[in-house]
């Protein structure tokens, strides 16, 4: 059976121009049987039948207090979960959420190239980058650092780019557990020229392999 993966786009704040880029580029990554929404309805629904849940450049209050429940309950016991970009400017009202994705925006300086480090190649997310990335992004801050909680995959160069504001330890894109899921989340994502770089759709697809206990593309295709 093709696992299956729901991807929500619903905002309520400011809506990224990239988003429809960014679930092409998901249905684009093979394997997966891949629904897109913007409908909380389908939250508020058992969320077993998938193997994670992506929040693809969400913004605001998105959720109803029945999918909220369906949500922490679908992660708690071992769903996946994806947040990018703009999921961490979403549910701010809601004190699990900024758990579950490990921080919250802040604020971000111009649209500019930068260079991403990569401090743990490890992972499938970021095992097929170059130990620095350059990239062109938003470069998001955030209200504290997750370091301690989350497992920190790559951290923005600051002295790459104008306007940071976490100096040094600036994570970036990040992995933790919660209860018996995972979370994956990446800062990146903001244009739609991101979604058709072949380097970017490789670190979102090992990111939501990994989240979904999925093989990777490799692996896959080496199995097939």
């Amino acid at each position: 059976m093709v696992p299956r993966l729901l991807v929500y786009t619903r905002t309520t704040a400011y809506r990224h121009d990239s988003i429809p880029a960014g679930v092409a580029a998901v249905r684009a990554l093979g394997g997966l049987d891949v629904t897109a929404t913007e409908d909380p309805a389908a939250l508020e629904e058992p969320l077993g039948r998938y193997a994670a849940v992506v929040f693809l450049s969400t913004s605001g209050e998105v959720l109803t207090p029945a999918g909220r429940d369906r949500l922490a309950r679908y992660v708690d016991s071992g769903g996946g979960f994806v947040g990018v970009h703009a999921a961490a400017c979403t549910e701010e009202e809601w004190p699990y959420y900024g758990t579950l994705l490990g921080a919250r925006f802040a604020r971000h300086p111009d649209l500019q190239p930068g260079k991403a480090v990569i401090e743990d190649r490890g992972h499938p997310a970021t095992r097929h980058l170059p130990a620095v990335w350059e990239f062109t992004d938003e470069w998001y801050d955030f209200r504290t650092n997750p370091r301690g909680t989350v497992r920190v995959l790559a951290r923005a160069d600051e002295s790459s780019y104008d306007g940071g504001g976490m100096g040094e330890d600036h994570p970036l894109v990040w992995c933790r557990e919660q209860g018996a899921g995972r979370v994956f989340y990446t800062a990146l994502g903001h244009t739609a020229e991101a979604f058709g770089d072949p380097d970017f759709r490789a670190h979102l697809s090992g990111g939501i392999r990994w989240a979904a206990r999925l093989p990777e593309a490799a692996d896959r295709e080496a199995a097939d």
